[in-house]
């Protein structure tokens, strides 16, 4: 599996960097091929030049989840592909349905700047992976398991988008957090308590 370069993707992305009132949006979508790399290739053609080894005995010739990289989509994918967690996957309706619950949570939390926003991201995502026939899956984890799932997350998704015939995966992930929100981080507690002590003598 190969990230995709795309300039217009990453204009979206930046687009997707929203602060309102009362919270803040952070949002990316990325673009994969499934076509085998030439490395993937020559691994395939190696193997199966091997005597006694048919393709039915390969197992997947990417590279070890560790070799992913660091990218959210290359985590929630070694995962998905490896069926661990295998119940926070599902799959969708439809590319209308995942689309109206986009537009919900963003037109609910950025308004007027999602709505200027909205058709120039869908059109993106349709010329990326043409939307139309692709299947759908949304990520859905445990709040232990979801590296989103920091405290002040008001919402999230994440949106795997596959198309089978063009051997591509567009993965959308958002959330809106609480900018307000200032996570205990234990600092300056012991010096309070300190204080408190001193009053006490």
């Amino acid at each position: 599996m190969k990230l995709l370069e795309s300039t217009r993707l990453e204009a979206i992305n930046t687009a997707l960097s929203i602060k309102t009132g009362d919270s803040k949006i952070i949002g990316r979508i990325e673009s994969y091929s499934c076509k085998m790399t030439g490395i993937e290739k020559q691994h395939y053609k190696r193997f199966n030049a091997e005597e006694g080894v048919t393709p039915h005995d390969l197992q997947a010739l990417s590279p070890p989840q560790t070799s992913l990289g660091t990218s959210p989509a290359q985590g929630y994918l070694s995962r998905s592909i490896s069926g661990d967690e295998s119940h926070e996957f599902s799959k969708e309706p439809s590319s209308t349905w995942m689309r109206n619950a986009v537009d919900g949570n963003l037109s609910a939390t950025a308004g007027d700047h999602y709505r200027t926003l909205r058709s120039s991201l869908w059109a993106a995502i349709n010329d990326e992976i043409t939307l139309d026939e692709c299947d759908i899956y949304s990520y859905n984890p445990d709040f232990a398991s979801d590296p989103f799932g920091e405290d002040g997350c008001l919402w999230s998704f994440n949106y795997f988008m596959y198309n089978k015939k063009l051997k591509r995966i567009v993965f959308f992930t958002c959330r809106a957090i609480n900018p307000l929100y200032v996570p205990d981080s234990g600092v300056g507690s012991d010096y309070a308590m300190d204080e408190d002590d001193e009053d006490a003598y």
